[in-house]
């Protein structure tokens, strides 16, 4: 067994002892080709959940910073962001942000899961924000099925301002794929509009979240 295959084994298991979560639609993951997940995000634990609960791996990225760290605690957490998966991402930059959206196309076009956040950081406040336009921009370009995901209750598992975890139920949501017409990547901003929108309203489905107007703005940092 690979790292890879060993950190996501270990993890699924502590989370499913620990925290007992209800899975469902495990059967809509699609089982061979590219596909993009898109979740809601309520806490800074929800990409490790869904890494380790799905059935195919999924890609996720990371601030830098969690793979720069020093010492025995950098070292440990390297190796577990390394270990799932996760792709080191310099947060709040336009040049970055559009080579992670590269990076992520070019591991779809090799068959691969990853996954994106619509609404970009988490909602502090329970609201469903509006999603950005990265994902559309996936999905036109690739015209690989977009697999929304609901989490609940993931919240409780790390309060807002609290260093520790406290294991708690929460349920995780499969939804059906969408399929997108795949047009490359000249495809107009209202077209990718319209598919950000479509995806945030399966998502909305699943969640029950009450839905905020505008985009999330995470705290100044």
């Amino acid at each position: 067994m690979g790292v890879y295959d060993l950190t996501r084994s270990s993890t699924r298991g502590l989370i499913a002892g620990l925290c007992r979560p209800t899975v469902q639609g495990l059967e809509n993951v699609p089982p061979s080709g590219g596909f993009i997940v898109a979740p809601n995000h309520l806490s800074f634990l929800d990409s490790v959940l869904v890494q380790a609960l799905m059935p195919r791996p999924v890609a996720f990225f990371a601030k830098a910073e969690y793979f720069t760290g020093t010492g025995m605690k950098g070292a440990l957490m390297r190796s577990f962001f390394e270990g799932v998966g996760s792709i080191p991402v310099q947060r709040g930059q336009q040049a970055a942000s559009v080579q992670a959206l590269k990076t992520l196309l070019g591991m779809l076009e090799a068959g691969d899961g990853v996954g994106i956040y619509p609404e970009g950081t988490r909602s502090r406040d329970g609201l469903l924000y509006r999603g950005r336009t990265g994902v559309g921009w996936l999905a036109l370009t690739t015209g690989a099925p977009v697999v929304p995901v609901g989490l609940l209750g993931t919240d409780r598992l790390q309060p807002a301002g609290s260093r520790w975890i406290r294991p708690q139920h929460f349920t995780m949501k499969i939804g059906k794929p969408l399929y997108f017409e795949r047009t490359g990547p000249d495809h107009s901003l209202p077209a990718r509009r319209q598919a950000t929108d479509t995806i945030m309203d399966a998502i909305a489905v699943l969640t029950g979240q009450a839905r905020a107007a505008g985009y999330n703005v995470g705290p100044a940092e």
